[in-house]
C-alpha cells in the first residue's frame, strides 16, 4: 500500500466517509475493508479498484440490510435483502434490481417464489397466502397476473387465463368433490352511480387474488424497493364488473390438490364438445 498524504485522506473521507482496510498501489480501496459513509450507512466487505466488488454486507441507517454479491458498486449476483418493514428477498440481482429467480417473504408472511425482471414479478411464479394456504401458480407480466394461471383454494381451484390481474376468457372451477364447472369470465365497465344513489357502492369481490400494488416505497434502501403483497380477495373498482358465464358441469372425477388432472381435462373437453354440438 502506497503512502498517501493526510490531505488526500481527509478529502476522501469527506466524500466517501471513513474507511479502514486494504488499498492497492494507487491508493484505491482494494481488498477487504470497512467503510462508514457520510449518511451513516456501513459497508463491510470486498472492494476492487475503489468500488464494492465481491461479497459484502451493507447496513442502512434505516435498518435495512443487504448481504451478498456486488459488482462495480451494485448488487449483482446472489444476495439477501432485509427490508425495514420486515420483508425479505433472497435470490438473484442484476445491477441493483431483483432479476432472475428469487423468494420474497412479505411482512404478513405471504411468499412469492418465482421469476423477477427489473425489480417486479415477471415470468413463472407461485404466490402463497400464509393465513389461508391459498396460492396462485402461473404467469406474471410486469408484476401482474397475466396469461395462464391457476388459483388454488383448500376445496376448489380456478384455472384459466388472466389479463391485468383479473380472470378473462375461458376457464374452469375444479371442486374437491371431483366435478368441474366450465365457462368464461367477462369483464365489463358500467357507469358509476355513487352520486345518483346517494350512498357508497361497496367494491365488488372476486374469487381470485388481485394486486394491491401501486404505492411502492423507495428511499434509503439503496434503490431496492419494498415489494407489495397480494390481496387474496381482490377489490374491483366501482365501475368494473366481472361476470362468470357457466357453460357446463362435468361428472365426478376425484381430484387431489397439487396434482395435475390432464386425464380429467381430456374428458371434460370431450364433454364440452358434445354439449356444443347438441341441439
Amino acid at each position: 500500500m502506497s503512502d498517501i498524504g493526510s490531505d488526500d485522506f481527509d478529502d476522501e473521507q469527506n466524500k466517501l466517509g471513513e474507511y479502514e482496510g486494504d488499498r492497492n498501489e494507487a491508493g484505491e480501496r482494494h481488498g477487504f475493508g470497512k467503510a462508514v459513509l457520510p449518511n451513516g450507512d456501513v459497508y463491510q466487505g470486498h472492494y476492487e479498484t475503489g468500488q464494492r466488488h465481491g461479497e459484502g454486507t451493507y447496513r442502512f441507517k434505516n435498518g435495512a440490510r443487504y448481504i451478498g454479491d456486488y459488482c462495480q458498486n451494485m448488487k449483482h449476483g446472489q444476495g439477501t435483502f432485509y427490508y425495514p418493514d420486515g420483508s425479505k428477498y433472497e435470490g438473484s440481482w442484476v445491477e441493483d434490481l431483483r432479476h432472475g429467480h428469487g423468494l420474497y417473504t412479505y411482512p404478513n408472511r405471504d411468499t412469492y417464489d418465482g421469476e423477477w425482471l427489473h425489480h417486479v414479478r415477471h415470468g413463472q411464479g407461485i404466490y402463497h397466502h400464509h393465513d389461508t394456504g391459498a396460492e396462485y401458480k402461473g404467469s406474471w407480466v410486469n408484476g401482474k397476473m397475466e396469461s395462464a394461471g391457476e388459483y388454488i383454494h383448500t376445496h376448489h381451484r380456478y384455472k384459466g387465463s388472466f389479463v391485468n390481474n383479473y380472470p378473462c376468457g375461458p376457464g374452469r372451477y375444479v371442486f374437491h368433490i371431483g366435478c368441474e364447472q366450465h365457462g368464461e369470465f367477462h369483464q365489463t365497465e358500467q357507469p358509476a352511480t355513487v352520486e345518483e344513489s346517494g350512498k357508497d357502492i361497496k367494491s365488488q369481490r372476486s374469487p381470485y387474488i388481485v394486486s394491491r400494488e401501486g404505492s411502492h416505497m423507495l428511499g434509503a434502501a439503496g434503490g431496492a424497493e419494498e415489494d407489495r403483497g397480494e390481496g387474496e380477495w381482490g377489490e374491483l373498482s366501482s365501475n368494473t364488473a366481472l361476470k362468470w358465464i357457466p357453460k357446463c358441469i362435468t361428472g365426478l372425477t376425484p381430484w387431489t390438490p397439487g396434482r395435475d388432472s390432464t386425464a380429467g381435462e381430456k374428458e371434460t373437453s370431450s364433454a364440452e364438445e358434445g354439449a356444443e354440438n347438441s341441439p
